[in-house]
Formats: C-alpha cells, structure tokens, sequence
C-alpha cells in the first residue's frame, strides 16, 4: 500500500471507529509503521516518539485535550481551537466545541451549523508564528 492509501485507511479507522488504528489493524504491522514514519516525516500526521503510536490525525487529536467536539453523534478531541472548527470541516458535519478561554478560564460553547460558527465575536490566536508550528507540533 502507498503512502497515500496508507493515510487514507488510517483517517478512514479514525473517523469510523472514533479512535486511532493500531498498525495490525491497517496490514502489515511493519510496512504500516513505515509508513507511518515517512507520513510524520511529512507532517501528515504526528506519532509519539516513544511508542510509534499515533498522537495527532490533525485536526483530530488521539488523545484527550481541552478541545472537545460532538459531531456526528460521537465526541472527538482536537489539538486545538482552530482544529477543532477542522474536525467538523473534516467529517461534513454540524457540531458543537466545548473548551475554556485559555486567559480567564471561562467555558466557551461553539455551535457550527451549515459550515458556519454561530459566534463571530470569538477571536482564536496563535502564539507561533505559523513557520514554526512544526518546530514543536505539539505545544502549537
């Protein structure tokens, strides 16, 4: 299977099963891992580098954050504000994100219906600059 196919199948278990692939669940555990790799290595996805397992299929993050999603019956978390208008983007759906200001710690609800946020008085700022959000991925 080709890179492409690779990140193909890997979103598709993501969005149909609510959670990151293991690499046995793809084909063969190795050539997945591979594959895996070059797609980090391409910004395609982001891995743990202490176990090899997926940490981020952006905008959808594996593991739990302050960005949470329901969309499409299910809840999912994002990597941040702006991913978490992406995971609704991503699976063509309404949703709901729940977070907190970052500054005050106040709740903040989002409704976005027909592509669209239901509060155009939100602002969402990135505190680096966006050529070196790959410097470290995560903290961006």
């Amino acid at each position: 299977m080709d890179d492409l196919d690779l990140r193909r199948r890997t979103y598709g278990h993501m969005v149909g099963h609510g959670r990151a692939p293991r690499p046995e669940e793809l084909g063969d555990p190795a050539e997945v891992l591979a594959g895996w790799r070059r797609l980090h290595d391409a910004h395609a996805l982001v891995l743990n580098p202490a176990t090899d397992e997926i940490r981020m299929l952006n905008p959808f993050s594996v593991v739990p954050t302050a960005y949470r999603v329901h969309a499409r019956d299910r809840w999912w978390y994002a990597n941040c504000a702006w991913d978490a208008l992406g995971v609704c983007a991503a699976l063509h759906a309404d949703g709901r994100i729940e977070t907190s200001c970052p500054d005050c710690g106040e709740p903040i609800a989002l409704e976005v219906r027909g592509r669209q946020p239901d509060d155009d008085s939100l602002l969402f700022h990135v505190l680096v600059p966006a050529a070196h959000w790959w410097d470290d991925i995560v903290f961006t």
